[in-house]
């Protein structure tokens, strides 16, 4: 998506007869409800449809399209919600207008079954998609050109992107956010919903209920991990951060994967990008003090992470997002452990 401080992102709701009403809500909630008195941008938020006749939503619920679909070709990103039934077939004109869209190189994002919209336009067919795991071994057999992936939150590629279930698609939404218009806009949009401001699209997106032994130690690992955000600065390894939880490496490796679907590193990693981004939005501290602050040592590892997890380099990323709340020092920690 691309956003200009001249005017807002401009964000299309593809709507027609079986959409799922959540999908719904969590678009309109993400980009539809106006905080700019705190700090995030203006966003236009359109509902487009083929006909301007009310959607009928399930549950006796209505959705009234604003625009027609010849509105996706201003749009800055589409976004595709989720299905009641995950074959119910999209309208022709939907179709086509997603193709069209993706040739002009508009960005597209489907929440859950939405996928299954995208693989019926084709447009995943010879690419990776993934939607909830209860439904990937369907969409593989629908679509049996489209690489299904069974273990992640939500992914890209060829400018296109997919998410799991229900929660996955707000993680989607607040990623997009966060893209384009920085990590302290999507942590104050997460704050108002009360959700997670931040969980990477690579996290397992099911996770096994914990036995009662892992319920017990899940203070000793949320207190490892609070201890890692609160000094992100310093050098953290699995087996120290082990010894703090009082257990061994393997076991706390292990029992980590297990509560929060990642691993310790992958996920130290995350934290220290997240508190990176808030230091180069918020402060004119140099870029190497930003990485030293942030726990990668080097402008030269932080920049390695910035190119894999944020396709940009921290410098152009002071250059998109800086002085939103003006300069100044910031506590370094990032977002909640």
């Amino acid at each position: 998506m691309t956003a200009t401080p001249n005017r807002p992102g401009r964000i299309a709701l593809v709507a027609f007869p079986g959409v799922r009403a959540f999908d719904v809500s969590v678009i309109t909630e993400v980009w539809g409800v106006d905080r700019t008195d705190r700090g995030v941008p203006a966003f236009e938020l359109r509902r487009v449809a083929s006909e301007p006749d009310p959607v009928q939503l399930r549950g006796g619920l209505s959705l009234t399209p604003d625009r027609t679909l010849a509105w996706l070709a201003r749009a800055d990103l589409i976004v595709v919600p989720g299905l009641d039934d995950h074959l119910t077939p999209a309208p022709g004109a939907v179709l086509e207008a997603l193709r069209r869209a993706h040739d002009r190189g508009t960005p597209l994002a489907a929440l859950c079954g939405g996928a299954f919209t995208l693989a019926q336009a084709g447009l995943l067919d010879g690419r990776r998609a993934v939607t909830h795991w209860n439904l990937t071994e369907l969409l593989q057999a629908q679509h049996p050109r489209v690489t299904v992936m069974r273990d992640a939150l939500f992914l890209h590629q060829d400018n296109i992107w997919t998410s799991a279930g229900t929660a996955a698609g707000i993680d989607l939404c607040l990623h997009l956010v966060r893209t384009t218009h920085g990590a302290e806009a999507a942590a104050t949009i997460a704050r108002s919903m009360v959700t997670a401001p931040f969980r990477t699209g690579s996290q397992a997106q099911f996770i096994e209920h914990p036995t009662p032994r892992e319920d017990r130690d899940a203070d000793a690992l949320a207190e490892a991990r609070a201890h890692a955000v609160a000094h992100l600065a310093e050098p953290h390894t699995v087996s120290g951060l082990a010894a703090r939880a009082g257990m061994s490496a393997r076991t706390f490796a292990r029992r980590f994967q297990a509560t929060t679907g990642t691993t310790p590193m992958r996920w130290l990693i995350t934290q220290r990008i997240a508190a990176a981004q808030k230091l180069l939005e918020r402060t004119d501290l140099a870029v190497p003090e930003v990485a030293r602050r942030a726990g990668f040592g080097s402008e030269i590892t932080m920049r390695q992470h910035f190119a894999t997890h944020l396709d940009t380099s921290p410098r152009d990323y002071r250059l998109a997002f800086h002085d939103r709340g003006g300069p100044g020092e910031v506590d370094t920690p990032g977002p909640d452990p």
